[in-house]
């Protein structure tokens, strides 16, 4: 459990100034984090429960090589061009 004495000298060492009547809810708000730490910590990531609630299974399919364009295709709508690749002009 943090204290209102832990607060304010995690302030100085942050450089921060407390109110006293902002004590309260920073100690508050300090220990639900610290609490919500804690149950973060105590849950296994390895639990089977947490891997598969909805049954679903991965979608994803397989690269696999498809034929592309060719450079005149590409090259075909580009306004210029020097004959194999596109030409920019420098922005100013």
């Amino acid at each position: 459990m943090v204290t209102h004495e832990e607060i304010l000298k995690i302030a100085k060492l942050a450089k921060l100034e407390v109110a006293p009547e902002e004590l309260d809810g920073l100690t508050k708000d300090m220990n639900e984090i610290i609490s919500f730490a804690d149950t973060i910590a105590s849950v296994s990531a390895e639990e089977e429960a947490y891997a598969d609630q909805n049954g679903l299974e991965n979608v994803l399919r397989t690269d696999e090589v498809q034929p592309g364009l060719t450079c005149d295709e590409v090259l075909a709508n580009a306004p210029d061009t020097d004959g194999s690749s596109f030409v920019v002009r420098p922005h100013a």
